[in-house]
């Protein structure tokens, strides 16, 4: 596995990068968009096996300027996923407007394949979204690149204490409690009952219920086990009745990420400059989640997220936001699902998952 610097399992924690170089960073990213002669390669870029680099020694303001003009960007998102907090801290702390940009939250807090639509359809610039949720998309031919992975973790399964299920091979002849049959959660613990030996079709009923209420069918004996994101799952599994039976932070899924930042491919054609400094902001934010979860479980409640601040910055702890990978190492975890999905009949048999990460990945940070 190629090792990504800033990736806490890797670094020395004494030798992790202060918020002011990130800063620094930041602002030389945007240095060569505005004309100030510095080229992307200077500036920050997390890439495989590369050795930090803070790029230019100039400050976030002078880099950008204070007459500079913001370019407005559009950037798709949903509020209610706590997993998106590096955005709303990104605007909050002035992140993005650091990186010379003008970021407008476009919401979707339904099916995010609709979210990924609207990138590739011009409606949104960007996006975040779980690449589990966007690959079968990606392989049918959207017109959207992934630049980069954001965190890791926030997806889990949880199950009645009453039914006995302890572990995966447990579930084998249970109900599980989705919000949709083509939802992350089903998809990632279909993978996991797959390398258990167990048919996901066959050895386990999915039943469908209101996201909000998937609670209610364990409670009502509807189903012994349910499985969605945060923060529903974590807010339930304070209910005693819950306990945790796996995360997509389990065994080798320890340090994969989950959730990506994707772009346009009109953007990426047009106006590179602006996607590189927006998957830098974003990473930035991500990184400043990573820092402090209770600055961005405030933000993130601004935007209508569920749960208290406290709860909220429970679960952003819980997750693993210092890891941002990109690079050769992010193109490995995204054929790695692609192997994993054909598994379960989402992708195509006959997909090359090498060739299919290279095609739906774009450096825009080299």
């Amino acid at each position: 596995m190629i090792e990504d610097p800033l990736h806490p399992r890797t670094m020395d924690p004494g030798r992790w990068p202060s918020r002011r170089l990130l800063l620094r960073a930041g602002a030389g990213a945007m240095a060569a968009p505005f004309g100030l002669g510095i080229s992307a390669s200077q500036a920050w870029a997390p890439g495989p096996g590369a050795p930090f680099n803070p790029g230019p020694l100039c400050s976030p303001i002078a880099a950008v300027g204070p007459t500079t003009p913001l370019r407005p960007v559009k950037l798709a998102w949903n509020a209610t996923a706590i997993c998106t907090a590096a955005a709303p801290l990104a605007k909050e702390q002035g992140i993005f407007a650091k990186h010379g940009l003008d970021v407008d939250f476009v919401n979707f807090g339904g099916a995010t394949e609709a979210l990924l639509e609207a990138i590739a359809t011009g409606k949104a610039d960007a996006g975040i979204g779980m690449a589990l949720r966007w690959l079968k998309p990606l392989e049918q031919g959207f017109d959207v690149k992934i630049t980069a992975g954001l965190h890791g973790g926030c997806l889990r399964l949880l199950a009645d204490k009453a039914s006995g299920i302890t572990d995966i091979p447990s579930l084998k002849g249970k109900t599980i409690a989705i919000s949709d049959q083509a939802s992350p959660a089903k998809y990632f613990f279909s993978l996991q009952l797959a390398k258990a030996g167990i048919d996901p079709d066959s050895g386990v009923d999915w039943r469908q219920y209101p996201a909000d209420l998937l609670n209610l069918a364990v409670q009502k004996g509807e189903a012994q086990a349910l499985a969605d994101g945060d923060p529903r799952t974590w807010i339930w599994l304070k209910d005693e009745r819950f306990t945790e039976v796996a995360t997509n932070l389990s065994g080798d899924y320890a340090d994969r990420t989950c959730c990506v930042v994707a772009v346009r491919g009109s953007l990426l054609r047009n106006d590179r400059p602006v996607a590189a400094a927006l998957t830098r902001a974003i990473l930035e934010g991500g990184h400043a989640v990573h820092e402090n979860p209770a600055a961005a479980a405030k933000a993130f409640s601004g935007y209508g997220g569920k749960g208290s601040v406290e709860d909220l910055a429970a679960m952003l702890r819980n997750q693993q936001h210092g890891d941002s990978p990109v690079g050769g190492r992010l193109k490995q975890q995204l054929a790695l699902y692609g192997d994993e999905l054909k598994l379960v009949n989402v992708l195509k048999r006959s997909t090359d998952t090498a060739k299919f990460a290279e095609r739906i990945y774009a450096d825009v940070l080299g």
